[in-house]
């Protein structure tokens, strides 16, 4: 009775564990840190099935690595082939009607007492990919649980002994399966939160960030550049002509030109190092950078504003830029660099700019910037209305 309380303890221990993850990464770790500890394992790991490449993806190692071992590897992986419980095992019994359970391995390949046989017939062929890892790695014995998520194989929870320790047993297996379903609800927790994260900071029609994301980003940024002087940019644009597109060809057609914007905006972020592109709204977008100096990013404006007007639709773009990098004055607050970048798009637009203008090398921007707005319609209005 003790050890079944222990490792009701266990289930209920790792359910609430993944419950409290954030992350995708914290729910993988969480997932083989409980299991391996459920178990009395001394390494873990959890890997998951990527059907259109054709390999098994190891996502977490946990516990005692083995030297190569990292505990997110960015490129561990095993093409599916060489472990046929994959492909077969997991699709064609669960086709079948069987039930996705746990079986063990051991370093010498042979069955370990009353563990579960693989396959339906009750022959047990041992693979020997995973039994030269064992030895390979100095474990005795593991045991494989499958995950299956929404009805399809997902992937594997894999824990493992070293060679001093007892080998796993069938009721291991069984409670491996056990915790193998906890996972599964663990990481379709996660992946439902995912996609509620990605629809909150996502803009539905250009799959661009969106203003909440760009104000949490930018926020962000304005800190570090407190801490430690990174040099943070914003490059705010105007898309000019979408109402014209919109009167005579139709909204639709206006959603393209937005959608063709947001990639050209898209192509051109990924020329400065960990850019943020987004739709701010309407025919408004912004890129917003850390550490790339100002000079790149004016380079990179001016790149935007030719391939915008290279576009069949519309009239260009308006694209205004602020940057700590320039001669801009302290920037107290991500309002302040959002007003300076605005105000230069402002005058880029009431100018018919086809080249951005800079806060700090164009004009009245800076005074325009910090000047009160003229009327409740003044678009400046949109950054607030005091200076930060």
């Amino acid at each position: 009775m003790g050890g079944d309380d222990a490792r009701l303890r266990a289930v209920v221990a790792l359910a609430q564990t993944m419950a409290a993850a954030c992350t995708p990464r914290e729910s993988w770790r969480a997932a083989a840190v409980g299991a391996c500890e459920a178990l009395g394992g001394s390494f873990a790991a959890l890997s998951v099935w990527e059907r259109d490449q054709g390999r098994l993806r190891v996502l977490v190692n946990a516990g005692e690595r083995a030297e190569g071992e990292e505990e997110f590897p960015e490129a561990e992986a095993y093409p599916v082939h060489q472990f046929p419980e994959i492909t077969e095992f997991l699709h064609e019994r669960w086709a079948g009607g069987g039930e996705p359970d746990a079986w063990v391995e051991t370093a010498d390949g042979a069955p370990a007492a009353g563990a579960p046989a693989r396959s339906n017939a009750g022959a047990r062929p041992y693979c020997p990919q995973r039994v030269a890892a064992l030895r390979r790695r100095g474990r005795g014995c593991c045991v494989v649980a499958p995950i299956v998520l929404h009805g399809r194989a997902w992937g594997e929870l894999y824990v493992a002994r070293p060679t001093e320790a007892p080998v796993f047993d069938r009721d291991d297996a069984d409670f491996a399966t056990v915790l193998a379903a906890v996972v599964a609800a663990g990481i379709a927790q996660t992946e439902r939160l995912e996609e509620v994260r990605k629809l909150a900071f996502t803009d539905p029609l250009t799959g661009l960030a969106n203003r909440r994301a760009v104000d949490l980003r930018l926020d962000e940024a304005v800190d570090r550049h407190h801490a430690d002087g990174a040099v943070v940019s914003l490059v705010v644009c105007d898309l000019n002509g979408l109402k014209v597109v919109n009167d005579t060809h139709g909204h639709a057609v206006g959603d393209r030109l937005l959608e063709r914007f947001g990639s050209v905006l898209s192509l051109c972020g990924a020329m400065l190092p960990g850019a943020l592109a987004a739709r701010l709204g309407g025919d408004e977008f912004c890129l917003l950078t850390v550490g790339p100096p100002a000079d790149d990013v004016v380079r990179v404006s001016e790149e935007l504003c030719a391939r915008a007007v290279a576009l069949e639709l519309g009239d260009g773009v308006a694209c205004g830029v602020a940057s700590t990098g320039d001669d801009i004055g302290p920037v107290r607050s991500a309002r302040r660099l959002f007003r300076l970048a605005d105000a230069a798009q402002y005058q880029a637009k009431a100018a018919h700019s086809r080249r951005p203008v800079v806060a700090g090398r164009d004009g009245d921007v800076i005074r325009l910037a910090d000047s009160p707005p003229k009327s409740p319609h003044d678009r400046r209005r949109l950054r607030g209305n005091p200076p930060g």
